[in-house]
């Protein structure tokens, strides 16, 4: 098995002045002292095992001294003579609309163990309405609103959903026209995309119910077992796989928000990920206001100059986004970045895919902050490899094992696992059981769920290695390692030396097949302003990938592209590259791109 190594020799030691107030310093003694019990009493869980989300998420908050602190701040989609208007909620007047939407789920006979499909742009109603059927005990499945008709159909079959909280204009345009093929759905609750109440054949306007119904809405009990969240993973080979969550996963959410993102209460904190997604929820609504930080909800797309303009003009001190989002923004050119300052900025973190190490220090040199990745899956329900701000950074790193998570590189033999005690080489990253926010099932799937497990090992699917530090290195997904000549080799590294040349903007890498070694390394890049694709660079680019991985490694062929297809969620799809490359019939276009 061979090994290679991009950039580990160099350690980013954070400046001091970065390390404001740190949740914790010294990692081996967090790590002995830490219980899960004891994190469980501090947010307020009932010792007789009752838990509700939205209870500790705002409930407690709403009740308490922060009831007048904006929980969320909601940017206007357009800037005006430079500024951005925006509009806030408090965790008081939060918590008052979570619980008319709890009467009206209860008006409609739905209630506890029910499943609500929500699929909605980041306006007010998506949020006190998640809330609100997690208040009532009513499962949530987030979907991302960028869906087609059939990826949101197919989920609300799987998951039998009772009723949807969607906008009117998406369901005109994506929704009504697969009504008919979603037969469990028993209500369908409209968010009114102008502000105007309207009536649609077959559907309730949420307003209206709203503006029937009162807030005494007693608190459903739940217990932390009971079943919370439906997130439904990726679907780009085959239909998508619903993980189940359960309330106790809030002990998670605040753990890790305490941990890998450093949240204190007087934080404005901000996450671009969508609520459609697991990071959107976990992060994007659960962990801040289990916190009672303010977030700030920005609607639009994607837009650098935007960006950099909320960073400073709304005081963001916590910032949590993705590699795509960083790539492109590196993309835009430094020179834009230095036209805005953030003074208040103290903490970036990256989740999604691995951040390229050159992007971990194109934050220290452009906004001022090294770039935090860590690393989590939907199965797993929260962060559990950080680079924490009380870390020094390995770029390239994911970091290592938050307390209470306990992480091993394994090998599979002979229908057991092996723990690779020995540092730098390579198997599968594994899990042991136990943390509060691990999925309880796959929808309909028990089959598929016990195969995730071995023993006490939850069994990730990625392949990393662990260096003498403690410190875990991606290496890539285990059906995405490329076999060629005896080595197996990792997309990602090959991607990330790539990445260091000043031409690249980003990389993808595939295994394309060959009768004599099996497969061959490929390449995709893209490249930034300034620079032209012809065949100097492209050898330029071969050799720059030989020199620094070596013959073996180093890509065979680089194609030079305007763009690489991604995920909505931002991750590339290297399958479907592979696809395009080969010839091969790409299969339906909306599923592939609806993937998590």
């Amino acid at each position: 098995m061979t090994t290679t190594t991009a950039r580990t020799d160099r350690i980013y030691k954070s400046p001091s002045e970065f390390l404001v107030r740190p949740n914790f310093v010294d990692y081996e003694a967090e790590r002995s002292a830490f219980s899960w019990g004891e994190v469980a009493r501090q947010l307020g869980a009932d010792e007789d095992d009752m838990c509700n989300i939205a209870e500790l998420a705002l409930d407690r908050h709403a009740m308490g001294p922060q009831r007048d602190r904006t929980a969320f701040r909601f940017v206007n989609s357009e800037i005006r003579d430079g500024e951005f208007g925006t509009e806030d909620i408090s965790y008081g007047e939060l918590a008052e609309q979570a619980r008319r939407f709890t009467n009206v789920l209860r008006r409609l006979g739905i209630g506890k163990g029910d499943t609500m499909f929500v699929a909605a742009g980041r306006v007010p109603a998506l949020y006190y309405g998640i809330l609100g059927a997690l208040r009532n005990g009513t499962v949530v499945s987030p979907m991302f609103s960028a869906f087609g008709p059939e990826p949101i159909a197919t989920r609300v079959r799987l998951g039998e959903g009772t009723v949807m909280l969607t906008t009117e204009k998406l369901y005109r345009r994506k929704i009504a026209k697969v009504r008919e093929t979603m037969p469990s759905l028993r209500h369908i609750l409209l968010i009114d995309d102008d502000g105007s109440p309207s009536e649609v054949a077959g559907t309730l306007n949420l307003a209206r119910l709203m503006a029937e119904v009162d807030d005494d809405a007693p608190l459903t009990p739940t217990k932390a077992t009971d079943p919370a969240l439906l997130h439904f993973t990726s679907g780009t080979t085959g239909t998508p796989k619903g993980a189940i969550h359960v309330h106790g996963a809030a002990v998670t959410h605040y753990a890790t928000g305490r941990y890998a993102l450093d949240l204190h209460p007087d934080d404005i904190y901000w996450c671009t990920a969508d609520p459609g997604w697991v990071t959107g929820m976990s992060y994007g609504v659960i962990a801040p206001l289990l916190h009672g930080v303010t977030s700030v909800v920005d609607p639009a797309d994607f837009d650098a100059e935007r960006w950099y303009r909320i960073l400073e003009q709304l005081d963001i001190s916590v910032w949590y986004t993705a590699p795509t989002a960083i790539r492109m923004l590196m993309k835009a050119g430094p020179e834009l970045a230095q036209q805005f300052q953030y003074p208040k900025l103290r903490f970036v973190a990256s989740v999604g895919e691995p951040l390229n190490p050159d992007a971990v220090l194109w934050g220290r040199d452009v906004l001022g902050h090294a770039i935090h990745d860590n690393w989590w899956q939907t199965e797993t329900g929260g962060i559990m490899i950080a680079n924490t701000p009380a870390f020094d950074i390995k770029p390239g790193s994911m970091g290592r094992p938050l307390p209470g998570v306990d992480a091993f590189v394994v090998r599979r033999e002979a229908g057991r696992v092996v723990i690779v005690d020995e540092p730098n080489v390579e198997g599968e990253l594994a899990l042991r059981v136990g943390w509060p926010s691990m999925f309880r099932g796959y929808l309909n799937n028990e089959d598929r769920y016990r195969e995730s497990f071995s023993g006490d090992f939850y069994l990730t699917g990625d392949l990393a290695r662990r260096d003498a530090d403690g410190y875990f290195w991606f290496v890539g997904r285990a059906d995405d390692v490329i076999k060629s000549a005896g080595h197996l080799i990792g997309p990602f590294e090959v991607e990330n030396v790539l990445m260091e040349h000043a031409a690249v903007a980003e990389a993808a890498v595939i295994g394309i097949p060959d009768d004599m070694v099996g497969e061959v390394v490929h390449a995709f890049v893209t490249l930034k302003v300034g620079h032209v694709a012809n065949e100097a660079l492209r050898r330029e680019l071969m050799g720059h990938a030989r020199k620094r991985l070596g013959a073996a490694v180093a890509p065979k062929g680089i194609d030079f592209a305007e763009q690489l297809p991604h995920t909505r969620s931002g991750k590339i799809m290297r399958r479907l590259l592979k696809a395009r490359q080969l010839g091969l019939p790409e299969g339906d276009l909306s599923t592939l791109e609806s993937s998590s």
